[in-house]
């Protein structure tokens, strides 16, 4: 079958692999779309560790069953359209039984390759996961958009963690890329009133108003700031009730953390750097609580709903669909940042 590979830092290409077979309890999925994560973009260079060559990176897709394993039952049956999990986990564990399988004791993820284990992903015509990370698709969702319900899921967990409810007057959502803009989408899904976006780039600000947003923001150092004054719902308060930072290096989550309201919360979505500077007196003095994110735990029916309902359009996220043999092209444009792009979506 046909592969967009990882070969060496940097360097893909198209080519030929072995096709995948299911084994007991696995499914194997002709792939239909799948994303281009930035974790993909960030990764394919070695700057990360967790895209180890040789791999097939891919893990926002979709697509048809092909062919199941020994002791899947017959609720998944060739034929079926899907979308799949990107959180390759176990079942059994103490956190997966209490819920929490995006923290699985013998956790992986598609298309990572980290030392302890190598999960070859979905830029390929095929792809073989477990029958418990696969969730069916109605016919009202098309497979463009049921690649992307995994960025999806990503924001509604971080808006379940931050408490998002009826109390919620305000939130601030920093950094408006792919997982940014899903974070503004889901909290207008929440009836949350007042949405501010933060970024550099003023067509995804653009983006992020279509998707919600009732307030965008400049990033600079003043953003913070300015949010605080916009959020603030009272006298009493002097920011947003909630912040999600979707980025993940020291300026955002200062301006994140300079965003929210005393004694609000602050959810850390983003990850590009492993380690940043904190403003920790401002975390403590104002009793902050911030808050990690780790991908999704059981929001996988929860954004099929809200995409089929028609109550979240994931159209607005792509920019641009091509086939997998542009591949290479489309990683380059991305990782040189091109204006204009924000998701790629490749078809094998």
């Amino acid at each position: 079958m046909k592969a967009l590979l990882l070969t060496d830092p940097g360097c893909l290409t198209v080519t030929d692999v072995p096709q995948p077979v299911p084994a007991a309890g696995e499914v194997r999925v002709r792939v239909a779309a799948c994303g281009i994560c930035g974790s993909d973009v960030h990764g394919f260079t070695g700057a990360t560790g967790r895209r180890i060559p040789p791999l097939v990176m891919g893990h926002e897709a979709a697509g048809t069953v092909d062919a199941v394993g020994t002791g899947v039952v017959t609720d998944i049956a060739p034929g079926a359209r899907v979308a799949l999990d990107s959180t390759v986990f176990c079942g059994a564990c103490t956190h997966c039984r209490e819920g929490r399988e995006n923290l699985c004791t013998d956790r992986q993820v598609l298309g990572v390759s980290c030392g302890p284990y190598r999960r070859h992903g979905c830029f390929a015509e095929y792809v073989v996961v477990p029958r418990r990370v696969v969730y069916a698709l109605p016919d009202t969702i098309d497979f463009i958009a049921a690649a992307l319900l995994e960025p999806l899921t990503i924001a509604l967990h971080a808006v379940h963690l931050a408490g998002v409810g009826p109390a919620t007057r305000s939130a601030v959502v920093v950094g408006a890329g792919p997982i940014g803009l899903a974070c503004v989408a889901a909290l207008a899904s929440y009836g949350v009133p007042k949405i501010a976006a933060i970024d550099l780039e003023a067509e995804r600000l653009a983006r992020a108003r279509t998707l919600g947003a009732t307030e965008t923001i400049p990033a600079g150092d003043e953003a913070g700031k300015q949010a605080a004054r916009w959020g603030a719902s009272g006298p009493d308060t002097d920011g947003a009730d909630v912040v999600l930072e979707a980025v993940g290096a020291t300026a955002p989550v200062r301006t994140a953390i300079e965003a929210a309201t005393r004694g609000g919360t602050v959810v850390l979505v983003g990850n590009v750097s492993p380690t940043i500077e904190l403003p920790l007196q401002m975390v403590v003095t104002r009793q902050l609580r911030l808050q990690g994110s780790c991908s999704s735990a059981g929001s996988y029916p929860e954004a099929i709903r809200l995409v089929s309902t028609g109550k979240i359009d994931l159209s607005g996220f792509v920019s641009r669909v091509a086939p997998l043999s542009e591949g290479v092209e489309w990683f380059a444009r991305l990782h040189d940042r091109e204006p204009g792009l924000v998701k790629v979506v490749l078809q094998p």
